[in-house]
C-alpha cells in the first residue's frame, strides 16, 4: 500500500509511515500493514533489524481521526490491538527515528522500541484525555515503569506537548540529534545491530523483555477495554464533534 513503504537493505527491513500531507496519521489498514510486516519480519531469518521511521515533516501524528471514528475499536481485536500484539511479540531490535511530530499512538509506539533517536525538533504528546480517551500501546504500564508515577502521571494526565530533549531526559528517547543527521543515526545504528550474532540480540531483547511481559500483556487488556468504553462515551462523542466543528468541546465551554 502507498500509506507504508518498505525497503530492504542487507539484513535491515525499513517501514516508512508514508502519507507526509496527513503527518503520517494511521489508518486501520496501515496499522495492519505494518502488523504483517513485523510478523513476516519475526519469521524471516534475513531480517536481523527493523528501522522504522516517517516521511516528510513528522513521524506519526496517531491517529487518522476520521478514519479512527468510522472505524472505532473495540474491546478485542481491532486493527490497533493486532500491531499492538506484533510488537510485543517482536523479538528482534526496532529502531526508530523520529522527527517533527510524535503525537498520541505516534509517541506511545515508541515505548516498545529498543533505540530511539529523535531529531532536535521534534515535539511529542499524549493527548489521550484531552479527547476524553485513555492511553493505549500498554503506555499507561510502560511509562511509569520507566519514567516513575509523577512523571509519567504529568504526560498522561495533562496531555501538554513536551520537547525532544524532554523526551530524552525521561528516557524515551536514546539520543537527540540534528535533524539532517537524523535518519543516517538511525541506520548507524541499526547497521552496528545487524553485524551482531543474530540469534544472540534476540535472546538478550527476550531476556531484557520477560521480567515484565505478563503485566504488559495484562496492561494491554485492561486499556483495550477501557478505550472502547471511552471512544463511545458521549463525552468523548462531545469532544470529536466539537474537533471536526472547530468548536471547544461543551465540557471546556
Amino acid at each position: 500500500m502507498n500509506d507504508i513503504a518498505v525497503e530492504r537493505s542487507g539484513n535491515i527491513l525499513s517501514i516508512k509511515l508514508n502519507r507526509p500531507a496527513k503527518k503520517n496519521a494511521m489508518t486501520s489498514r496501515m496499522y495492519i500493514a505494518i502488523a504483517e510486516l513485523l510478523d513476516s519480519a519475526a519469521t524471516d531469518d534475513r531480517i536481523h533489524v527493523v528501522l522504522w521511521h516517517g516521511a516528510g515533516d513528522s513521524f506519526s501524528a496517531g491517529n487518522d481521526l476520521e478514519d479512527f471514528m468510522k472505524n472505532p475499536p473495540g474491546p478485542g481485536e481491532s486493527p490497533q490491538a493486532r500491531l499492538i500484539r506484533a510488537l510485543m511479540n517482536f523479538e528482534k531490535p526496532l529502531v526508530a527515528a523520529v522527527q517533527g511530530a510524535a503525537i498520541g499512538g505516534g509517541t506511545t509506539m515508541l515505548a516498545h522500541c529498543d533505540f530511539v533517536y529523535a531529531a532536535e525538533g521534534a515535539r511529542f504528546q499524549l493527548p489521550f484525555v484531552n479527547l476524553a480517551l485513555v492511553p493505549e500501546f500498554g503506555s499507561s504500564y510502560l511509562l511509569p515503569l520507566r519514567f516513575g508515577h509523577a512523571r509519567a502521571a504529568e504526560l498522561i494526565l495533562l496531555g501538554k506537548p513536551f520537547d525532544a530533549s524532554r523526551a530524552a531526559d525521561l528516557g524515551l528517547v536514546t539520543q537527540v540529534v540534528p535533524e539532517e543527521k537524523l535518519l543516517a543515526t538511525a541506520t548507524e545504528t541499526a547497521r552496528a545491530l545487524a553485524e551482531k550474532p543474530a540469534t544472540a540480540v534476540q535472546a538478550c531483547k527476550r531476556l531484557i523483555k520477560q521480567a515484565f511481559c505478563e503485566q504488559l500483556e495484562q496492561a494491554v487488556k485492561l486499556e483495550n477495554e477501557e478505550f472502547a468504553v471511552r471512544v463511545r462515551s458521549d463525552e468523548a462523542k462531545e469532544v470529536f464533534q466539537a474537533f471536526f466543528a472547530k468548536r471547544r468541546p461543551a465540557s471546556a465551554a
